[in-house]
């Protein structure tokens, strides 16, 4: 039962008030056909809004079912029209882009019905109307009859128990109005219709009761309720307000306003396709930043991984300090930068500042606790490191195997002594590593492989026969071309060293030197190639007296060692592969680690090592013992003696000196005298650990230098970090030496990665404008849309929809136009990156650089949405606020 006690309207018109109802009370039965007539503008339209929770009463009071309504708030009055009331207008208010069946569904939707169920009862309402063949048209495809009752169908489909019509037939021609009018009353059996008309003749025909306003009054009744004897009891009241408890109010999904807003725009799909095409300018713009810096980025990651492995972390025994050296011989130092005042001009100590700044900085490393601690696996230093290599002062003597022509060194190379260069090997080998570029962190013709076989995979392609799988094993290092420089063939024996002789002094006497012609060897030629390793300690032969002699000069006993020495022999050809960046353009040959720790185990086990180790406080190359204090006095019966039992060749050599003395005026004591002085420097500069370097002899546990190869920059900050960590407890403890090294990559390319990563902020920031401005955009076709559907506004809040529903509706439609805009600027750009990576690699010869990273376009994504749903906020709230009332009278 519906009841009206008093209820007056009044609106506001500029500076008066209009009084559209002046108090009404009146009573309706829960089925009847009723009939409000009345003139244009006396309040009926006004009386059923408010009785249908579209508009709300100034004063009095609208008791549904003996409950007042004066506590509703706006989510009760959202569910009493969604479930309560059905309206049905005189202009049908259908959404025109929804379908029949769709615009029928639209009261379930909103109920939160299912959509097996939300079908099956909309269908049930179109049969009752009669259009069950008409549900899949769209409005404008139907009549005014038509309309009219898809109109009444949806009124009806929720089974609500009040039928509100406003001049259902005002439009209608008299056969489609009585139509109307026969389906109003057969509704009227089973529930409250109320019908405000002006066809009084209408009203009379089909009316139970007819009610007539005039000027906000109600002036006449045709069959009023009689309060005492139609009335609610306490039982009923209460049997409603379960019942209303049970309907409850689920609103519109999420999904639901989506699919409801895209069906809207695609009703205007090239403005919906503009508007997502210009909100993607700046995803494009950013997409294709990031693009292009993230292909920067990976190309930096494996140029790292590259020059890692030619320039690693490196720990000497002795650590120089480089930079204050360098600092002294570009005159920065303090004192050399130090103002002159006295007037005359002042010597300036740049050659002292720079060995003494090198001697002060100098600073030797604990290598075996230095290795100890790595082999530890500190802070899991495996898991950032491609490899550690430990190298040691065991000199790696590689021989030609074929000595019919005598003794050829292959390593240490001679070729800069066969050229007339008088250098040392260390000096050779840092010339050599300047002009190389190659692999390793020194060149040098024989260089190590690193340890870590995964190394070998990214390094090097097999163009033929193996990698090594043992230490005799070793391959030959060609560049990409399969080429091979003549200073690695020279050094190799491959050619005659003795075409270099004189070549540099013919050169500087201004003679022109003929080139040689190109030589080539097939696979099979460097195949068949074998070499002779020869330990350093088996160039020392023990004496007659017991003592040890160098015989490196003696051509016999070389040759008779080089052919009794261990066969190497080469496996394989490899060149560098693509992302091989360091590869040699000198070529070289590259053995595994274990070929030198077979040298040092050798050395180790030799016969004069031995005998040094068994006698450590004499020197086994004089027979005397190691004393700073102790003179060597000799006779010339002595120095007979030891002539005597010196090989022939060095016994000659010395007695010839001695005749040669003598025929120089000098006597056999002053000789003597000479020899003794001689034998006293040897003896003062020779010591144990001297005698067994000399001899090679090194420690597994204590390596010459140490390695380290990070994965890439960052490791290499973690690996920097671990070694600070190192010193800080070395510090605390104040026992052991802290880690002094070398890091020529932090020194060269630190700052490459934040140049570009600064690059791509500074861009992103610019191109972020073009953001914005499309979220404003946005924002205003998302404005243009809530005034194009304030009438659908005005329908949907009708039916029961809630301002978070319409506001849902409008969200909706900014995430889809956000997400498409995401969408087609990640599509765009992926296309944009084919013809920019062509560009790229005609220019700097680097494939494939720019790609959308993955998490990078899906980030893109959700911005886009993001920045639509921020743009869409206020539209979406205002489009909620609308009165339902002032939108459905929008056209």
């Amino acid at each position: 039962m519906l009841e009206l006690k008093g209820i007056t309207k009044d609106y506001p018109a500029g500076d008066t008030v209009v009084h559209a109802l002046k108090g009404i009370s009146v009573t309706f039965r829960d089925q009847e056909f009723v009939s409000i007539l009345g003139q244009s503008g006396c309040g009926k339209t006004t009386l059923l809004n408010i009785i249908g929770g579209l508009d709300q009463y100034t004063r009095g009071d609208l008791i549904i079912n003996g409950r007042s309504t004066k506590s509703y708030r706006d989510r009760d009055w959202d569910t009493y029209r969604n479930h309560s009331v059905g309206f049905v207008f005189q202009s049908y208010n259908l959404i025109p882009h929804q379908s029949v069946i769709a615009n029928v569904e639209m009261a379930l939707l909103l109920s939160g019905a299912p959509k097996a169920e939300r079908r099956e009862r909309a269908e049930r309402a179109l049969k009752q109307v009669g259009l069950a063949d008409h549900m899949h048209k769209r409005p404008n495809q139907l009549s005014g009859g038509q309309m009219q009752r898809v109109a009444i169908a949806r009124a009806i489909v929720n089974d609500p128990e009040i039928i509100l019509a406003d001049e259902p037939t005002g439009a209608l021609d008299t056969e489609t109005s009585v139509e109307v009018m026969e389906i109003l009353k057969e509704l009227s059996r089973d529930r409250l219709v109320i019908m405000v008309t002006h066809n009084p003749q209408l009203a009379e025909e089909y009316s139970d009761r007819i009610v007539r306003i005039q000027d906000g009054l109600l002036t006449s009744d045709s069959h009023p309720v009689d309060p005492a004897r139609e009335h609610l009891t306490e039982e009923q009241i209460q049997a409603h307000a379960v019942a209303d408890a049970r309907k409850g109010k689920r609103g519109m999904s999420y999904l639901s306003a989506i699919a409801l807003s895209f069906n809207n725009l695609m009703t205007k799909k090239g403005r919906t396709f503009l508007t997502a095409f210009a909100g993607s300018i700046g995803i494009i713009g950013i997409a294709l930043i990031l693009s292009l810096s993230d292909g920067a980025q990976n190309y930096i990651a494996d140029t790292e991984k590259s020059t890692m492995g030619s320039y690693p972390l490196t720990i000497q025994q002795t650590s120089m300090d480089m930079a204050s050296m360098m600092t002294s011989m570009m005159g920065m130092s303090e004192d050399a930068t130090r103002e002159n005042t006295s007037g005359e001009v002042e010597s300036k100590d740049l050659v002292n500042d720079m060995v003494s700044s090198a001697a002060n900085g100098a600073t030797e490393n604990d290598m075996v606790a230095i290795k100890a601690w790595l082999d530890g696996n500190p802070g899991d230093i495996d898991n950032y490191v491609t490899d550690i290599q430990y190298t040691y002062d065991t000199p790696l003597n590689i021989y030609k195997s074929d000595t019919s022509d005598g003794v050829v060194q292959v390593n240490p190379a001679t070729v800069m002594d066969s050229l007339g260069f008088s250098m040392s090997g260390s000096t050779q080998t840092e010339m050599m590593s300047s002009m190389s570029g190659g692999s390793g962190s020194a060149y040098d013709v024989w260089t190590p492989l690193l340890s870590n076989k995964e190394t070998w995979k990214r390094d090097y392609d097999v163009v033929a026969g193996r990698m090594p799988e043992d230490w005799n094993e070793v391959v030959v290092y060609v560049d990409r071309n399969d080429r091979i420089s003549d200073y690695t063939l020279y050094a190799l024996g491959l050619l005659d060293q003795g075409e270099l002789r004189g070549m540099m002094s013919d050169v500087l006497a201004g003679e022109k030197v003929e080139s040689r012609e190109m030589t080539s060897y097939t696979y099979d030629d460097l195949l068949n190639l074998t070499f002779k390793v020869l330990p350093e300690s088996s160039k020392y032969a023990e004496q007659d007296d017991g003592t040890w002699a160098d015989m490196s000069d003696d051509a016999a006993y070389m040759e008779d060692e080089v052919d009794a020495a261990e066969t190497v022999r080469v496996v394989g050809i490899v060149r560098p592969t693509e992302d091989n960046s360091s590869g040699s353009n000198w070529g070289a040959v590259l053995y595994t680690p274990e070929l030198m720790e077979h040298m040092v185990e050798a050395v180790d086990e030799s016969p004069v090592v031995a005998a040094q180790e068994d006698s450590p406080s004499t020197d086994i190359f004089t027979g005397t013992p190691f004393s700073d204090d102790v003179d060597v006095n000799l006779s010339m019966e002595d120095i007979d003696q030891m002539i005597a039992q010196m090989p022939a060749g060095q016994g000659e050599q010395l007695q010839a000196y001695v005749d040669q003395m003598r025929d120089e005026g000098m006597s056999d004591k002053a000789i003597a005298s000479a020899f003794s002085r001689q034998m006293s420097e040897q003896n003062d500069n020779a010591t144990y650990d001297g005698n067994l370097d000399i001899l090679g002899v090194a420690d597994l546990d204590d390596p010459a230098s140490i390695s380290i190869y990070p994965i890439d920059f960052e490791a290499k900050e973690h690996i920097d970090n671990l070694i600070d960590d190192y010193n800080e407890q070395i510090r605390t403890d104040g026992e052991g030496t802290e880690i002094q090294y070398t890091d020529i990559v932090g020194t060269m390319m630190s700052s490459v990665t934040d140049i570009v990563n600064a690059i791509t902020y500074i861009l992103i920031a610019f191109v972020a404008i073009s953001l914005v401005v499309s979220s404003i955009m946005i924002g205003i076709i998302t404005y243009i849309s809530v005034l194009e559907r304030t009438k659908e506004i005005g329908i949907l809040r009708s039916i029961g929809a809630s301002k978070r529903d319409v506001s849902r509706i409008f969200t909706a439609e900014t995430f889809i136009i956000g997400f498409v805009s995401g969408v087609l600027g990640i599509v765009v750009t992926v296309l944009l990156d084919i013809p920019v990576n062509m560009i790229i690699e005609q220019v700097a010869g680097v494939a494939n650089l720019a790609a959308v990273p993955v998490a990078a376009g899906v980030g893109l994504v959700l911005i886009s949405v993001v920045l639509s749903l921020v743009a869409g906020v206020a539209p979406s709230r205002m489009a909620a606020k609308k009165d339902p009332v002032t939108a459905l009278r929008t056209e």
